[in-house]
């Protein structure tokens, strides 16, 4: 399906949402898009992007794999509508409450915590269209928390990017770790005492005199909470004179 006679996929007329936002029939079917969608994110989660299949959302779901296309037509929707789901389940007041770094803050940190729920979505979300409901939502209330302070809205496009750049490289570094430590089997302190030598021998020679300041001052227990605070702090100050100078800017 999907698929013209002469070979190569066949052209997606428009996005996913308008092209399936309405249903011909009047009848409640017995499989939704929904339970489709749902099903396809409990796969991803569980086993990644690799093992999803129309055949495997069927199993789960108890359905024939074809019944799935009269939903969803590829997957490349599916992926769509999965991705603005996850988009949907980050938690956003109403509006913003005037306080743009406050608006900032609440929505790195309420949207770090869903994606690190879904280990897939960054690399899925990359590659499409943050067109959807869920993902308009997401980036209107970013984009409102920024505006009213005399910035051009160019200027409040690339805060609301490099916020989500930040945001989406802290929980890529912090997946990356979480699947090295499964990977190799070891315990925090396991993997500590393997490298622990070879630490020693390059303080020993000499050769990184700041690295080995740092090995020898660093004593407190790495925080990603705390790390995440500090850093989006930092990048938030950096916006602040930006602010300022709009303010500052004659009607």
């Amino acid at each position: 399906m999907g698929e013209r006679q002469g070979g190569g996929p066949a052209p997606r007329a428009g996005l996913v949402w308008s092209r399936l936002g309405r249903s011909g029939s009047a009848r409640r079917p017995a499989l939704t898009r929904e339970q489709i969608v749902a099903a396809a994110i409990e796969i991803a989660d569980a086993e990644g992007l690799g093992a999803l299949s129309m055949r495997a959302i069927a199993v789960r779901l108890g359905a024939g794999t074809m019944s799935l296309y009269r939903h969803i037509p590829d997957k490349d929707d599916l992926l769509d509508l999965m991705v603005d789901e996850v988009y949907g389940m980050i938690e956003l007041p109403e509006r913003s409450a005037g306080d743009w770094r406050a608006a900032l803050v609440l929505i790195a940190t309420q949207t770090r915590a869903v994606l690190r729920s879904h280990p897939w979505f960054v690399a899925a979300a990359s590659s499409r269209a943050p067109l959807g409901p869920h993902a308009l939502r997401h980036l209107e209330y970013t984009l409102a928390a920024l505006d009213g302070h005399g910035l051009r809205l160019p200027e409040m496009a690339r805060m609301v990017g490099a916020t989500t750049s930040y945001v989406t490289g802290f929980v890529l570094q912090e997946l990356a770790g979480e699947e090295a430590k499964r990977r190799n089997g070891m315990t925090e302190e396991q993997w500590a005492a393997t490298v622990q030598p070879y630490i020693e021998e390059v303080v020993a020679g000499g050769g990184y005199p700041t690295f080995s300041r740092l090995i020898e001052q660093e004593g407190e227990e790495s925080d990603p909470d705390l790390d995440f605070a500090y850093g989006l702090d930092c990048l938030l100050d950096g916006f602040l004179p930006r602010l300022r100078g709009a303010a500052a800017r004659p009607s």
